[in-house]
């Protein structure tokens, strides 16, 4: 057999990556689809790669913004599907009425089903009402359904009704066999009981801003909030995180937003931006995070990259949480 066909079962029985075959087709055009493509595909490479750290302690963190439609729901969805992909153990607390997060991770839920509602009035534990994520097996969700929506009222005159998840979650974190690296609550767009019990139940808010002006618009009043959440409820408090949402990198206003936010917040805002993008929209609708329906997509990339700098950030928001208790 000649050389010649030594290296041609060579190259049959060692077939190009996507990656080696995207650059070979584009290595010599100017194509910005082409330049996009190959980019998209290093950043999957990369973060595939990526090692994530985990928390010394139990992380626990609020996603809220009383704006709705700023991808909140999906963002606690998918940076806890990303996390949980990495190894973590995480535990997500839908307290939204409309049980957008139990669909997304395929939980099931429904009015008269086991719930954060029975959590909050007191009948069931977090324990007897947690579900795991068919997609992710360290991944548990607490589930919500439109009984939550009368709980404000049934609660409004208990003595400790801010209290109420606070308590019922540090007893299951207590009691719990299982370590939790993450704890992430779902929070109604809405700035009412619900979403203090939230505030009152974790060190840390996640803002998720949409790129657009009136994202911004509402910011200043969510922070008012916070900080008389802080100043009657909740001292340790902190505002750790900030994302923008429904980025696009063509348009001049989604850069103007994000340089605006990253300028009155440099230090919580992540460099990694959250594209619109097709899939991310599509997911739920099959009761899916996009990190499992569209693994290798630009979404699930963005989110995973998202959760790697929330992980990496772990030391040093667990400082400043330690900071404000006064431990240091």
């Amino acid at each position: 057999m000649s050389t010649t066909d030594d290296q041609r079962i060579d190259d049959v029985s060692e077939p190009e990556t996507v990656t080696q075959t995207i650059s070979r087709i584009f290595k010599d055009s100017n194509s910005p689809l082409g330049s996009q493509i190959a980019q998209e595909s290093s950043r999957y490479k990369a973060i595939e790669q990526a090692v994530f750290p985990k928390p010394e302690r139990t992380r626990l963190i609020a996603v809220a913004n009383q704006k709705g439609g700023v991808g909140k729901t999906t963002t606690t969805v998918n940076i806890s599907a990303a996390l949980a992909l990495a190894g973590a153990r995480v535990l997500v607390i839908d307290m939204d009425p409309q049980g957008n997060a139990s669909t997304a991770l395929g939980i099931v839920h429904g009015s008269g089903l086991p719930s954060v509602y029975d959590v909050l009035e007191g009948r069931l534990s977090i324990e007897q009402v947690k579900q795991t994520c068919p997609d992710f097996a360290t991944l548990d969700v607490v589930p919500a359904s439109i009984d939550l929506s009368g709980a404000e009222l049934e609660v409004a005159d208990s003595p400790n009704r801010n209290n109420l998840l606070d308590t019922a979650l540090s007893t299951f974190l207590e009691q719990s066999e299982q370590h939790y690296d993450y704890v992430f609550i779902d929070c109604p767009p809405s700035l009412g009981l619900l979403v203090i019990n939230a505030m009152c139940a974790v060190n840390e808010m996640l803002i998720p801003i949409q790129a657009e002006y009136y994202a911004l618009e509402g910011l200043g009043q969510l922070i008012h909030t916070i900080g008389l959440v802080q100043e009657h409820f909740n001292s340790t408090l902190l505002v750790s995180t900030m994302l923008v949402t429904m980025f696009d990198r063509r348009t001049l206003l989604s850069r103007e937003v994000y340089d605006e936010v990253k300028q009155h917040y440099p230090s919580i805002v992540l460099d990694t931006t959250i594209p619109r993008t097709v899939k991310i929209a599509e997911a739920p609708s099959f009761s899916k995070s996009v990190i499992a329906y569209d693994p290798q997509g630009m979404g699930a990339t963005s989110y995973r990259e998202a959760a790697l700098e929330i992980a990496k950030r772990s030391a040093q928001a667990l400082e400043a949480i330690a900071i404000k208790r006064g431990e240091h």
